[in-house]
């Protein structure tokens, strides 16, 4: 029979229990919890104090709560103090990557409807100035990278497009180096996503709007992913 928490500090005392179910492997790494009141009924307390809970554990990063889908399991022990750093330093760049997504993916779309021939230059020799760069450093690398992306937004013909990106450039830039040290990105590969980068540019050369998108969707999808993926 399930324990039922004490009638103080309720929400604590739920947060414990909870996390001695995690901790016992009730629910693995990517797992959905049951729902608020059906944790309630099994431990006695309100749905409120459940919904308490469940806010202190994600904000210890065990949990993540995902909008009409439920509660979902991201690790199942807490993380060493020292742990919380690579935690914030990756919702950071989870943050920075859902702009991209929005800002991004629509550029593609446009680019591929829009994309003169001159464009279409640029593009392959920013693709090729990324190739360049693979002895420099990451953040030479990274300017590299976003000099691509800078491309295919010039090509949406788009101002606020335009204007929106370069305002957001120095936060991308900050962004994906700590991506790279946080993941190691370049230790294997020098140049990573290089195939993404170039499938990209072709469909948009192409004028295949669906391709461009696809892509597009599928690089940030995957370095979103990455990001939260827990350690």
């Amino acid at each position: 029979m399930v324990a039922t928490p004490r009638r103080n500090l309720l929400a604590d005392q739920t947060a414990d229990l909870l996390l001695a179910r995690l901790g016992a492997g009730e629910w693995a790494v990517g797992a959905k919890l049951p729902g608020e009141t059906t944790l309630a009924a099994e431990l006695g307390v309100g749905r409120s104090t459940v919904r308490e809970a469940l806010r202190m554990l994600a904000g210890q990063g065990l949990l993540r709560s995902r909008q009409g889908a439920g509660v979902f399991v991201e690790r199942t022990e807490p993380l060493a103090a020292d742990g919380w750093d690579g935690v914030l330093r990756a919702e950071a760049i989870a943050a920075v990557v859902e702009v991209r997504n929005a800002i991004e993916v629509e550029a593609a779309r446009l680019a591929a409807q829009r994309a003169t021939a001159r464009d279409v230059t640029a593009m392959r020799r920013a693709l090729d100035r990324r190739a360049a760069a693979v002895t420099s450093d990451h953040h030479a690398f990274v300017e590299a990278d976003i000099a691509v992306h800078r491309a295919v937004v010039a090509a949406a013909h788009n101002r606020v497009l335009s204007e929106l990106f370069e305002t957001f450039v120095p936060r991308l830039t900050e962004a994906l180096v700590e991506m790279i040290e946080l993941l190691g990105l370049r230790e294997t590969d020098k140049e990573p996503d290089a195939d993404e980068h170039l499938a990209l540019v072709e469909a948009i050369a192409a004028g295949d709007e669906e391709a461009a998108v696809r892509v597009s969707r599928a690089h940030l999808g995957a370095m979103l992913a990455a990001v939260r993926t827990p350690g």
